[in-house]
């Protein structure tokens, strides 16, 4: 007997067909013949829309929904916001046309590095949350049943997760060719960077795709690809720095490291066009050079996925063991024989640190982030052994440098962490479970940080001990020690908490690591690009403060539309909107070199961020995750 199921999510046309152990996915059905037959429109022999049906239905049903052109609006409205800033800060002291043309030339520079970053992080870590969801909800297995390709399954789901990125990156062209309007770039130049940011998003995207496909957990596809893009960057650096040789074969390492790096790349293609004395023609120009080898990696790393897709995610059927052998397992393994572990007062912290909560792999996280570790340490050491008398107090930065990468992974990585660990019990039904059982809210919540922290150890103290070194090296005073030590855990701290508090309100596991992994993101690369623009143009620092009220002020209302819509809380509120003014008060502290201030802001600013989540976490435990509503 045939079984016909009609998908609703499907686009028109678009039906599931189940016929004995197999499920066919039928195209152009038009209606249905006798005994329930498809009847397929076969006068329309177009083919499929671009590479599948899972591109077709993404294509079809995204646009339904506004919060596609909310996102992308306000993506390029914040691009022209930080414009805007810059404007407000120069106008006074722009005379003329060269002023003008210098300050075309300084936008174009903030804002081209802040675009890749953004694309960069978004293609990766959304097209492996994208993969990992698929997974855990047991979709990929239906997929896998279908007649559809290898290809057609990684490439559909994989430019499903892109094209939203892509569509970013495209509207923002008007406002980069704005810029060259003032003078200083060329329209060649914006076309370049645009063709630098692409190519590197598709290598994100298609490495976060990979890795998900490949690993079987949601935090080991974002972990392994956060750490795989790091090392991506920091490669990138170490060729450039000339200590693998000053050339290979017969092409400097400047040319090789804008071809690894996209950092690199997008300087080189931030500089007008200069003759190259590389051997080799196509390698002559850096951005082409870079172009060509993400080319090649977007091929290898989609291939690859292609051939072991089936692989790596067997179906349900080919994993299941003959009966004689479930029969023999039970045999010789006697009741009597088994061990039995003593459960701790509080299970989920139990499962969290005496089980393989989060799969075997982690391991393989941990040996990735070591490795990082080992490359960021072998360069501050480096850096400090050449003369360490030259690195003074207001040369700090420029010795820390190498402890960036770790601080900023270790923040991303405990956020994943701590979102994963609840919409991984959501997708497994698990959740539900744990919610009509005895177990109190502070159990539940208390649990899941403690197994937080304890799996992320690693992310955690590593830098703090780096910044041991520094105080070694006397680089820090132990005043300073101790307030980033303090400042660094409360840090850590409210990451979590964020984790936790979104993988609490938001119910589908996509949108939910996408605000929390954002949100992070978001006050690094605010915190970063502040900082810059201060930097920059700090002969006018008495103009800033007017300047960033309104960006204070529109990261105070996206904070709060990201934690506290779904939930509305006073404090969230109110931490929302103090965080971004507060956090301008620090960095201001700290380029005054008031280390004091900055401490005690920072962790009363956080401190508060993070009561202000976790007490409604625990008060309103059953709003909070959905199983009651207000009256």
């Amino acid at each position: 007997m045939r079984c016909f199921v009609v998908v609703p999510l499907l686009p028109p046309g678009i039906v599931l067909v189940e016929r004995g152990h197999e499920i066919f996915l039928l195209h152009q059905v038009v209606g249905w013949g006798e005994n329930f037959e498809p009847r397929r429109n076969h006068e329309n022999k177009e083919p499929s829309l671009l590479v599948g049906p899972v591109l077709t239905r993404e294509l079809t049903t995204a646009p339904r929904s506004p919060r596609l052109y909310i996102v992308r609006a306000g993506y390029v409205a914040a691009l022209f916001g930080l414009a805007f800033t810059a404007w407000l800060i120069l106008s006074q002291q722009v005379r003329g046309l060269a002023d003008l043309a210098r300050f075309g030339g300084a936008i174009f520079q903030l804002l081209a590095p802040l675009q890749l970053a953004i694309a960069v992080g978004c293609s990766a870590l959304w097209t492996a949350a994208a993969v990992a969801e698929e997974k855990d909800r047991r979709t990929l297995d239906l997929l896998l049943m279908t007649n559809l390709t290898n290809a057609e399954l990684v490439l559909g789901r994989l430019l499903s997760s892109m094209w939203q990125v892509w569509g970013g990156i495209v509207a923002a062209v008007p406002l980069l060719l704005a810029c060259s309007l003032l003078g200083g770039i060329s329209h060649g130049q914006v076309l370049r960077v645009v063709a630098v940011t692409l190519a590197a998003a598709c290598v994100a995207g298609s490495l976060g795709s990979t890795i998900a496909l490949w690993r079987e957990r949601t935090f080991q596809s974002l972990a392994l690809t956060a750490l795989l893009l790091v090392l991506w960057l920091i490669g990138g650096e170490v060729v450039h720095s000339g200590t693998l040789g000053a050339s290979w074969w017969g092409v400097s390492v400047v040319d090789w490291a804008a071809a690894i790096s996209p950092l690199r790349a997008l300087r080189a293609a931030l500089l007008p066009l200069s003759a190259s004395s590389a051997v080799w023609p196509w390698c002559r120009d850096p951005v082409q050079f870079f172009l060509g080898t993400a080319t090649c990696l977007v091929v290898l790393l989609n291939l690859w996925a292609i051939l072991r897709v089936r692989i790596w995610n067997p179906t349900p059927a080919a994993e299941q063991r003959p009966a004689s052998a479930v029969t023999r397992h039970s045999r010789s393994t006697s009741p009597g024989r088994q061990k039995s572990r003593a459960v701790w007062d509080n299970p989920i912290l139990w499962r969290e640190i005496r089980t393989w909560a989060y799969g075997k792999k982690i391991i393989l996280i941990r040996l990735a982030y070591f490795l990082l570790f080992a490359i960021c340490t072998l360069g501050l050491l480096s850096r400090l052994s050449q003369e360490p008398a030259q690195y003074a107090a207001t040369m700090l930065h420029t010795a820390a440098q190498p402890l960036v990468p770790l601080i900023v992974l270790g923040f991303v990585l405990v956020n994943a962490l701590a979102v994963t660990s609840l919409t991984v019990e959501r997708d497994l039904r698990a959740l539900d479970l744990l919610l009509v059982t005895d177990l109190t809210p502070q159990e539940i919540i208390f649990g899941k940080l403690g197994g937080v922290f304890y799996n992320s150890k690693e992310m955690v103290l590593l830098p703090i001990g780096l910044c041991g070194v520094l105080w070694h090296y006397e680089l820090l005073t132990t005043e300073n020690f101790v307030f980033l030590t303090l400042a660094m855990l409360v840090l850590y701290a409210f990451v979590a908490m964020v984790g936790i508090h979104v993988g609490m309100t938001y119910t589908e596991s996509r949108t939910a690591v996408g605000v929390s992994l954002g949100t992070v993101l978001f006050l690094l690369l605010g915190v970063a690009v502040c900082m810059r623009m201060m930097l920059a143009f700090q002969s006018s620092f008495h103009y800033q403060l007017q300047a960033f009220i309104a960006c204070m002020v529109g990261g105070g209302a996206a904070l709060y539309l990201a934690l506290g819509r779904r939930n509305p809380s006073a404090a969230i509120g109110l931490a929302s909107f103090l965080a971004p003014c507060l956090t301008f008060y620090v960095i201001t502290s700290f380029l005054n070199h008031n280390f004091g201030s900055a401490f005690f802001v920072t962790v009363a600013t956080y401190g508060f961020a993070t009561a202000a989540l976790l007490i409604p976490a625990l008060d309103e435990f059953d709003v909070a995750t959905g199983r009651t509503t207000r009256l």
